[in-house]
């Protein structure tokens, strides 16, 4: 009997945490996205998919991209710290934020890079980083914005014949994470994680994406 009661305390403080957060999610996937001025004549555009250190390097490998922050967004807290993120309570995902010269490079080019770069059908992480903080999201700005991402995951969808796991959000917020995951794979090129998970993602992402939209010198 005690099992019992147990186990049924259990099934409902879960039931409970899960409605919490899909109550969440509901609210964040409603909310007015937040467009982000140009500035100095540069845009900025934020993806998540699996590892920030390994986004980040995939983003700087292409011409008319400035830099790639890693960082947070998606979720419900403030000030998200790499530790609370990692829990998957915050609700956030390890992102990046883009800062790009639209005259170079379109956000419908950071798009076809971004589902290039991944597995497009892996739900909730990327490669061995498993959990909702590393699942993939692509966050759009404006209308226009929303109607590339989806008109570019149906065909892929079609293409491949399989679900699509990005999700797609209204963006809000970013975060920018701490100072040492910042350029994370070009300061430790000899990180175990670096040489065996993030430069092989690298590699392949370059040999499949067209070469003249990459950086020659990356």
């Amino acid at each position: 009997m005690k099992n019992i009661t147990i186990a049924l305390v259990l099934s409902l403080l879960f039931s409970c945490q899960n409605k919490a957060q899909n109550n969440q999610n509901q609210k964040i996937t409603e909310a007015t996205p937040v467009q982000v001025p140009l500035q100095n004549g540069k845009a900025k555009a934020y993806f998540a998919s699996g590892c920030f250190w390994c986004v980040e390097a995939v983003y700087e490998s292409i011409k008319g991209v400035e830099e790639a922050i890693s960082g947070y967004s998606g979720g419900h807290t403030l000030n998200p710290t790499y530790e609370e993120s990692n829990t998957g309570r915050t609700g956030h995902a390890e992102s990046i934020e883009v800062i790009y010269d639209p005259n170079i490079v379109s956000f419908a080019t950071l798009v076809d890079a971004y589902f290039a770069s991944q597995d497009p059908t892996q739900v909730n992480g990327q490669g061995p980083d498993i959990g909702s903080q590393y699942r993939s999201i692509i966050f759009y700005q404006n209308e226009e914005e929303k109607a590339i991402i989806l008109k570019k995951k149906e065909a892929l969808s079609k293409k491949l014949n399989a679900k699509i796991a990005a999700e797609v959000y209204p963006f809000q917020k970013f975060w920018i994470a701490e100072d040492y995951h910042q350029n994370y794979e070009r300061l430790h090129p000899n990180n175990s994680y670096i040489r065996n998970v993030s430069i092989p993602r690298l590699k392949r992402f370059k040999a499949d994406f067209p070469s003249e939209l990459l950086k020659s010198n990356h």
